[in-house]
């Protein structure tokens, strides 16, 4: 299997501005924000789509987004807000095929996204 960008940094053979990491979650800036806080928060465990979860990972995912809602304290994005999305294939602008939930803040966002 040829490793993904996100297997890259977990594995450290490329660099990445870390903000979190334990056993199971890296989390890390992206390299492309679209906000003033954009952070990737992604399983160790390579899971390509939102299509690929087997019931075994459903704990994981919960746990992506306890990691989202810490970070969102310490980068003080609690009280004024912000957004997670996981992008699933081509269509939903995926274009890691490692699942990663996007953390975005510090600035103002709207509805539809587009």
């Amino acid at each position: 299997m040829t490793k993904t960008l996100f297997t890259k940094i977990i594995d450290r053979e490329i660099p990445a501005d870390i903000v979190y990491e334990d056993n199971e979650i890296i989390s890390f800036k992206d390299i492309n924000p679209q906000a003033p806080i954009h952070l990737l928060i992604v399983p160790k465990k390579v899971i390509p789509t939102l299509n690929d979860l087997d019931a075994e990972d459903f704990e994981l995912i919960g746990k992506m987004f306890k990691v989202a809602q810490k970070l969102a304290k310490d980068n003080n994005l609690s009280v004024s807000g912000f957004r997670t999305v996981f992008n699933c294939n081509e269509d939903g602008g995926q274009t890691v095929y490692h699942i990663h939930l996007h953390l975005l803040g510090g600035r103002q966002f709207q509805w539809p996204p587009g």
